[in-house]
């Protein structure tokens, strides 16, 4: 007899042996489901990453997220989680490059699309648990500096320069048509020394003139507008580079190809006992150091 594809031979005696079988049969199915189940539920839980050998610990493991939608479509928190994508996370300063030596300069972006940098665990949205009592501090820059100050903001970033504990959440680069959007999120608004700290430290990473302007908004104030979740350009005041700003930093965005990975060598100089560090490019590029 045929069923299903395989072969069954049938039994002469009575029911009650083939109702054991059966049984016995299902329970196997039952099992070998949970068992598949369970594999699934396990590949489903991203193995742990850690520094390799001789490799230069993090403060902090990171994760890199990439989204990207079509402009004057509203989004709900729901459509933007499913829209993020997560590029992958590391745990080491060799790590990093690896990542970012292969990943498209902001510059590069075309359309409303978001590159986004946060401690791993933290989703780049207002709504998550580590982000909902927070704000940011935005800054928009002129068309052709956002790679740079980008690349400035997430060396420093890693680094530990901004000296706030673990107050740090991540960093948003956004591409626009017009303009673009760099934004570092931090975990508590209403603590208004340390988002002085961050302002200050935010300032020197990127060489701002004195009188660039400036804007910190909450989490909150952004819901509470019904702003689209985590991709608005953030309505109210605008900041804006000055002349100087724009002419100065548009000579010093970095030329180093996507496609090549960096060697292996003289990537950083390491400061400090693991906490703290201070970074330079490969000679590949010719940005200048981030060195203290």
């Amino acid at each position: 007899m045929v069923r299903s594809g395989k072969f069954f031979k049938l039994k002469d005696d009575d029911s009650g042996d083939h109702d054991q079988n059966e049984e016995n049969s299902t329970q196997k199915d039952g099992e070998k489901e949970k068992t598949e189940r369970d594999k699934g539920q396990g590949s489903s839980k991203r193995k742990a990453v850690v520094p390799g050998p001789a490799e230069h610990p993090l403060q902090y493991n990171y994760t890199f997220w990439y989204s990207r939608r079509t402009p004057g479509r509203p989004t709900s928190s729901q459509s933007y989680e499913q829209n993020i994508k997560q590029i992958g996370t590391f745990a080491s300063v060799e790590q990093f490059w690896r990542f970012y030596s292969h990943m498209v300069r902001p510059g590069d972006l075309t359309g409303h699309s978001d590159f986004h940098l946060f401690k791993e665990g933290i989703k780049p949205m207002w709504e998550d648990d580590a982000n909902k009592n927070g704000g940011k501090w935005i800054i928009r820059l002129r068309k052709g500096l956002a790679s740079r100050c980008w690349e400035n903001l997430i060396l420093a970033m890693l680094g530990e320069q901004f000296m706030v504990g673990e107050e740090i959440c991540g960093a948003v680069v956004s591409v626009r048509f017009q303009e673009d959007i760099i934004s570092i999120w931090n975990k508590t608004a209403s603590d208004q020394a340390t988002t002085a700290r961050i302002r200050d430290t935010l300032r020197r990473v990127l060489n701002l003139p004195p009188n660039t302007i400036m804007e910190y908004k909450t989490h909150t104030d952004s819901i509470k507008y019904g702003i689209v979740s985590s991709f608005s350009q953030t309505q109210p005041r605008v900041v804006r580079s000055t002349p100087t700003f724009s002419r100065t930093l548009m000579s010093k965005v970095p030329q180093c190809p996507p496609s090549v990975s960096p060697p292996q060598s003289n990537l950083f100089t390491w400061i400090g006992k693991g906490k703290r560090y201070g970074f330079q490019r490969s000679p590949l590029c010719s940005s200048p150091s981030l060195i203290p």
